[in-house]
């Protein structure tokens, strides 16, 4: 199979929202009158971002979440992306069910493939996402992490921890129930990007960013762009592990300093950390309800610079928690 007749069979579709789709130099959107576009990228490696052995179907729906959980946290509405696949090798075998993944996905959000690239190389996957963000009075109605004040309560929305509980399981790192480890997996592997809260919340929340490298490392991003600092109840946050639900789950399998770091620093959970005025907090929920998506409140924002964490006491506590970073 050529390189052409590989995106041909894969990943060549009519495009309804799109002016120009794949097959010319160029894709061509036209953005909605009186919107603006919001664009990411995100690039997937083997080896780094999921384990050579991933099913080709889940991989292909990651692929396309991460970069659609980016335009959640901007409040956006997808509308295109680009692909960009090196593979070993043309191979049907993995490219069906990879393909099968990445457009079921795209999809439900009514995002379209126009465009990208294709080589021969080390498995890497880079998707480059298009959405639009209205635009009212003059003003981008797109959440921003630099939003944040003083008095602001902080939310995350959904559950964390259990992408990491996954990938520490798989390491050989952590002992899990079967049951456990399948509900897992499934979110480190097929995580759902919060496309319509992101929506939801336009209008509602301050500030807002997805939480891709770890829930404290990413809020850090929030406290910079605003200057600003918080206080985070890590009380709250332990219950944020959706796997504690299984009514198998042992929950002594798990240290509390492992509960901590998972919760708190391990990544891969593309939920959205949020700011927004106390005053909104029946507002926070609406939304949260017309998502159909859970929000829980674990701090507030201060205007003394640094994150600061305290226990259920109140006590504080000491420990660092480092994010991932491909470069550290």
């Amino acid at each position: 199979m050529g390189e052409f007749d590989l995106i041909a069979r894969y990943f060549t579709r009519p495009t309804a929202r799109a002016v120009l789709g794949v097959g010319d130099d160029c894709a061509l959107l036209q953005p909605a009158p009186g919107t603006q576009m919001a664009i990411s990228c995100d690039m997937l490696v083997e080896g780094r971002h999921f384990f050579a052995d991933v099913d080709p179907f889940t991989l292909g729906h990651k692929s396309l979440a991460v970069n659609l959980s980016d335009l959640a946290a901007c409040g956006a509405t997808p509308l295109a992306f680009t692909l960009a696949l090196a593979l070993p090798r043309a191979d049907d075998a993995w490219l069906a069910p990879f393909s099968r993944g990445l457009l079921a996905l795209a999809d439900a959000h009514g995002c379209e493939l126009v465009g990208g690239d294709t080589t021969q190389g080390p498995l890497n996957i880079c998707i480059t996402v298009f959405g639009e963000v209205p635009v009212v009075n003059g003003q981008s109605q797109a959440l921003l992490r630099s939003g944040a004040r003083a008095g602001d309560d902080v939310y995350v929305s959904g559950t964390l921890g259990d992408a990491r509980l996954a990938l520490e399981a798989l390491r050989g790192t952590q002992a899990l129930p079967a049951a456990v480890l399948a509900q897992a997996r499934q979110r480190l592997e097929q995580p759902t990007p919060r496309v319509a809260l992101g929506q939801a919340l336009r209008g509602v929340a301050s500030a807002a960013i997805d939480v891709s490298d770890g829930l404290l490392g990413d809020l850090q991003h929030i406290l910079k762009a605003s200057t600003v600092g918080a206080t985070i109840d890590t009380s709250i946050a332990i219950d944020l592990i959706a796997c504690y639900d299984q009514p198998d789950w042992a929950t002594g399998l798990i240290s509390l300093k492992n509960q901590l770091e998972y919760v708190l620093a391990g990544g891969d959970d593309y939920e959205l950390a949020f700011t927004a005025p106390a005053s909104a907090r029946e507002a926070v929920q609406a939304a949260a309800r017309q998502a159909r998506t859970p929000v829980t409140r674990i701090g507030r924002i201060e205007s003394e610079a640094g994150l600061r964490l305290i226990d259920g006491q109140g006590n504080t506590l000491t420990r660092n928690f480092a994010s991932f970073d491909h470069f550290a």
